[in-house]
């Protein structure tokens, strides 16, 4: 090998130039530093160790926190994390003392804090947030440690819950998020109990967040959010949330709408109705949608639901009729007692049969007279028409509720589009959830490194859609598009899709000189969307 040889370097850069320029231009490292702390002597400061960990949760790669080392070997590790730092300082006790800091801090103030000042940097709008929650499951014990008079986030019990995950059987956390409506952007998180129910906590979070970051939006949430305590503590709040349709009020209102009460809304595919309400004693607007989509899906399930009571009720029937009465009106009980019984169907043609029995056991004599008599029912299952076109005209129905009594602030098109924005949390949840994050199962010895794990996987979230808001904005501002999956034009494409476009670039080192390599012409056309900080990482600027 010659010493020329010696002097060429490949690393791989792929998608995280991307990743690393847009941390950059959040500034995340400097305030983790700042939060935090740095000592002289660490040669991987937190804001630079959290910086590697968003690098490898976006890596589009299964690789779980025990590989982290292994993730930057290859990688052009100081070209994207700072001057002298190599792959074996990214080791698990370092990550581990830096997760500890976190948690230390305070994980939802330390969240709070980059995100908001991120928001303000990429000028995201929040005159509308929405709230939803749901759990992640983990492997192991995970005994608590907690005391009784810690604080809010030293009180997480890593145990068993609802799981969202349909894992009943493995422990859990809760993760409840707030997200704007303005691009999907995570501005709170909060790690709590695996048992933790959201209309316990609903309330709280969202009054906690208005006073303590004094922000004046719309707070939107699901139905979990509606109860009468909720209701009653969120006086001092703007919000909208659907209503239970297991509540009496809605149930009536819900069956008793006729379809002219509705209108069109200027939302293709909705009818809305509204009505005043003073449920829990706040004056409210409840606002009853008709959506077309929801009632073909409402009418198959009714559909399949129907033919399950059936099948359930004839089942019912064969085994009451196989019953032997004392007496002809305790079968006529029992029979009416079972059509009040089935909710979508009841018995018709009831007929009591009259039985004579002998009760000695063996082959009675031909003149033997009967020595008692019993009685059996007969009957038809048919269907409940009015209460199964009570169901038909429900389908497709949900209420919507707030205490914005102004039309003119809130239109009713208004509350259905703000609701319909209440998918910004759920994708964020399934985001965190794809197998290819590297947190889809956590492998962390404590309850205090899992909760601040859990903090960093909102971060990733907060890197990508952030990014994902300003590539798509630079494509509209621009009137410009590039390829999708299938080589169409588009000018909103998915962060990942970008991600995946950039696989196999390399920061090649030729005797201190850098270039990179595989740098197409449709990469650079893709960079010049994505910033400054984004293509410093690719030589362009």
């Amino acid at each position: 090998m010659t010493s020329s040889a010696l002097e060429i370097r490949v690393q791989d850069i792929d998608h995280c130039g991307i990743v690393a320029g847009i941390i950059d231009q959040m500034c995340l490292v400097e305030q983790i530093n700042q939060i935090l702390g740095t000592h002289h002597q660490e040669i991987v400061s937190p804001g630079q160790a959290v910086k590697a960990m968003i690098l490898n949760g976006l890596g589009l790669v299964s690789a779980p926190l025990y590989l982290f080392e292994k993730f930057f070997v290859g990688k052009a590790t100081e070209h994207l994390l700072g001057e002298g730092i190599s792959p074996e300082h990214l080791n698990d006790d370092r990550l581990g003392r830096v997760l500890d800091k976190l948690y230390e801090a305070g994980l939802t103030q330390v969240f709070v804090t980059v995100a908001l000042a991120a928001a303000q940097k990429f000028g995201v709008k929040k005159d509308s947030l929405h709230l939803d929650s749901s759990s992640f499951h983990v492997h192991g014990e995970y005994v608590s440690t907690t005391d009784e008079g810690a604080t809010e986030e030293r009180a997480i019990e890593i145990t068993y819950g609802y799981s969202r995950d349909h894992r009943p059987d493995l422990k859990q956390f809760i993760v409840d998020l707030i997200c704007s409506g303005d691009g999907d952007i995570p501005l709170y998180l909060r790690v709590a109990d695996g048992n933790e129910t959201d209309s316990a906590a609903f309330a709280r979070i969202l009054k906690k967040f208005r006073q303590q970051w004094e922000i004046d939006a719309l707070f939107v949430a699901d139905a979990a959010l509606y109860c009468e305590q909720n209701i009653k503590q969120m006086d001092s709040l703007r919000w909208l949330s659907r209503v239970p349709a297991t509540l009496a009020a809605a149930k009536f209102l819900l069956d008793n709408m006729s379809q002219e009460a509705f209108v069109s809304s200027a939302i293709a595919g909705y009818q809305i109705a509204e009505c005043c309400s003073d449920y829990a004693g706040v004056k409210q607007r409840w606002l009853v949608v008709n959506s077309e989509a929801r009632k073909s899906a409402d009418l198959k399930q009714l559909e399949t639901r129907l033919a399950q009571h059936l099948d359930k009720a004839q089942s019912q029937l064969r085994q009451l009729s196989q019953q032997e009465f004392a007496c002809a009106a305790d079968a006529l009980k029992a029979a009416n007692l079972l059509s009040d019984q089935l909710r979508f169907h009841q018995l018709t043609d009831i007929e009591i049969i009259e039985h004579h029995r002998h009760r000695k056991p063996g082959r009675p004599g031909k003149n033997t007279p009967p020595t008692h008599c019993c009685y059996q029912i007969r009957a038809c299952v048919v269907p409940k028409l009015q209460a199964i076109a009570t169901e038909q005209l429900r389908a497709g129905r949900f209420i919507l509720a707030t205490n914005v009594t102004d039309i003119n602030e809130l239109t009713g098109d208004d509350l259905l589009l703000q609701y319909k924005a209440q998918q910004s949390t759920e994708r964020g949840f399934r985001f965190l959830k794809d197998p290819l994050f590297f947190t889809s199962s956590v492998f962390l010895n404590s309850p205090e490194r899992v909760a601040a794990l859990a903090m960093v996987m909102g971060l990733c979230l907060l890197v990508y859609s952030l990014g994902q808001r300003a590539l798509r904005q630079a494509l509209e501002t621009a009137k410009q598009t590039i390829n999708n999956q299938l080589g169409k034009p588009t000018s909103t494409p998915t962060l990942r899709w970008v991600f995946q476009c950039f696989m196999s670039i390399h920061l090649i080192t030729i005797a201190g000189i850098k270039q990179i390599a595989n740098l197409t012409d449709e990469r650079r056309w893709i960079l010049q969307f994505l910033g400054a900080p984004c293509r410093k990482y690719y030589l362009l600027t």
